[in-house]
């Protein structure tokens, strides 16, 4: 069992848009971070449902099947899950869908406690009011032997990363300039240390930049 991270960054080191308006709640900016990912053929049938098999076939799509490989439960902050848009509404069910395309047990850390919410496709959603050491033991446990996603936020995967509990950082940096967000590698000097590092470049321009513990 390993902990993991994978995430989409600029080349500036932000893994966060800020141009989101009520009319473009994503913003231009965020198309433009996942453009590669979202091209692949995995994240298109997963996500977006289309099995049409089209979508690019190179280097992303290796990494986006390894996104999903032996994963058996993820853990996510209060906006990976939509809290912030929704704050008062206890029939929100967040902005991923009816089916997830997570399909295992996810561990949202919020100062909210709710009722667990089971979705459509195996995706349970669990609410925590807890430590990161606590959230983990639990997802652990759910994972029965598989894999653990520390799946976002930029400002979860920094504190699990300061805690040094991920095993495995995977970040796909985008050939794209931000200027302004949440940076993912803010206090996290020396973070190389202790990781084999390597980097291989896909055919969308986007650099994987792996930290093997």
């Amino acid at each position: 069992m390993a902990v993991r991270v994978d995430l989409n960054i600029s080349l500036d080191g932000f893994a966060t848009t800020t141009d989101q308006t009520p009319d473009n709640p994503f913003g231009a900016d965020w198309p433009r971070l996942v453009a590669a990912y979202a091209a692949t053929r995995t994240m298109r049938e997963r996500v977006f449902k289309d099995t049409s098999g089209a979508g690019t076939t190179g280097v992303d799509e290796q990494y986006a099947q390894s996104y999903f490989s032996n994963i058996g439960a993820e853990i996510m902050g209060a906006a990976m899950f939509g809290f912030h848009a929704h704050p008062n509404d206890p029939d929100w069910r967040g902005w991923w869908g009816e089916e997830p395309p997570f399909r295992v047990p996810v561990f949202v850390l919020t100062h909210m406690p709710r009722p667990p919410i089971e979705m459509a496709g195996g995706t349970t959603f669990h609410f925590l009011n807890t430590s990161l050491a606590d959230a983990l033991r639990l997802a652990t446990s759910a994972a029965d032997g598989k894999d653990v996603r520390i799946g976002g936020g930029p400002t979860v995967v920094r504190a699990y990363l300061k805690a040094g509990l991920v095993d495995s950082l995977h970040v796909a940096i985008a050939p794209i300039l931000l200027g302004r967000g949440i940076r993912l590698w803010d206090d996290l000097r020396g973070l190389e240390a202790g990781y084999t590092v390597k980097a291989e470049t896909a055919e969308s321009g986007t650099v994987h930049l792996t930290f093997q513990r």
